[in-house]
């Protein structure tokens, strides 16, 4: 049997046109993995040399800590593609498919209203007060120098114009890289996000595989452990 000296390339697979997305806290994961890594040195060290109860008083207390620490830190992110939205917050995963949400709103936190008019806050997607004050002195400063496309010109009522979507983000008062380079107004990270997801939710609201009902589910695997641990904590202490 030949084969052939030049063989056409596999077909790809066709390129999505809403690739999915997934926002999360750069703070906040680099905040809960130093938590970690102290509640877990001291709570091994106790368990190892502590005597009594101590040890167990430790187990109880990494027991409770533990889960607590992931749900508020590591935990949290925000998933979106052409056809839904997840939230994974603290203790719930909330499912919204596009033709669901009826708005997506920043004020002092972020949250997505539901057509039902259910709130959902988004835990990944934290609103610094300072970023925002930092931003707008960048495009105050930009529009005093005469810079092309600055000062709000560009952005849609304040809500930016979402260029440079990226798949995460960070919270330490950065500002949005993507709209700068586009010469846009310039944007607090999160609230650069937001406005994407605004974005999809328009492109996709009206699409047919964008429909269906809303789905929340409570996170076992966080709850169950963090109140084993708090009634094993109260008895060690009742008891003692």
């Amino acid at each position: 049997m030949t084969t052939p000296e030049h063989q056409s390339p596999a077909p790809q697979p066709p390129v999505p046109e809403f690739q999915d997305r997934v926002h999360r806290s750069s703070a906040g994961i680099a905040g809960g993995v130093l938590l970690l890594a102290l509640v877990g040195w001291l709570g091994i060290d106790a368990v190892i040399t502590g005597e009594g109860r101590t040890p167990w008083l430790a187990l109880a207390a990494l027991l409770l800590l533990v889960p607590l620490i992931v749900a508020f830190t590591l935990r949290p992110a925000v998933f979106a593609d052409g056809d839904r939205l997840r939230i994974r917050n603290p203790f719930r995963v909330i499912v919204l498919p596009w033709g669901q949400v009826a708005a997506l709103r920043s004020g002092y936190s972020n949250e997505v209203v539901a057509a039902s008019g259910t709130k959902y806050q988004l835990w990944a997607l934290p609103v610094s007060l300072r970023a925002r004050k930092k931003a707008a002195r960048n495009d105050a400063r930009a529009a005093a120098e005469g810079l092309p496309g600055r000062g709000g010109q560009n952005g849609r009522g304040g809500q930016g114009s979402g260029a440079g979507r990226a798949g995460g983000f960070g919270t330490g008062g950065g500002l949005s890289r993507g709209a700068s380079a586009a010469g846009g107004p310039v944007r607090a990270e999160t609230d650069r996000v937001m406005d994407d997801l605004r974005e999809l939710r328009e492109a996709r609201e009206k699409a047919g595989t964008a429909q269906g009902e809303v789905t929340v589910r409570w996170a076992y695997e966080i709850a169950g452990p963090a109140v084993a641990g708090a009634v094993l904590l109260a008895i060690l202490l009742a008891v003692g």
